[in-house]
């Protein structure tokens, strides 16, 4: 239960995150400023971890991001699918870049059990969190 309060209180900050990013930037530059966040947090997890942290296994950062990238890839397929396209880019960044931000507590302790415990409840809940919230949002018929 810890989890889904932890990932909740990401799910808040991405709205806030998203809500104060589309008032600075246009909307298409906001997009782009999204999926290069999302990169750079994709790089961060798998490489740069490995080059500063110096003993740490490079196995288990690329495994997991990869996880975390193909999870990302099917919940922003789904999102369109039930959504548009204009959802695409959104919940690429939230389903990657915000999900290794909440991880990031966890890999510091390194121990690879304690990390999956963690990152599987995690998406599972963000992915649920960014799948149900146009349906939270749609406006009521009447």
């Amino acid at each position: 239960m810890l989890v889904s309060v932890y990932s909740q209180l990401g799910f808040f900050a991405y709205l806030i995150l998203n809500y104060m990013g589309n008032g600075v930037f246009p909307q298409k530059v906001w997009k782009y400023i999204q999926l290069v966040l999302s990169v750079l947090a994709l790089l961060e997890l798998i490489f740069l971890r490995t080059v500063v942290g110096g003993e740490r296994n490079v196995m288990s950062d690329l495994i997991l991001g990869i996880v975390i990238l193909l999870a990302a890839i099917i919940v922003s397929y789904f999102k369109v699918k039930s959504t548009n396209i204009s959802a695409l880019i959104p919940t690429l960044f939230f389903m990657t870049a915000i999900s290794i931000v909440e991880v990031i507590g966890v890999l510091r302790i390194g121990v690879d059990s304690a990390t999956v415990f963690i990152v599987v409840p995690l998406i599972a809940c963000n992915a649920f969190q960014i799948l149900m919230l146009h349906r939270i949002l749609r406006p009521a018929a009447g």
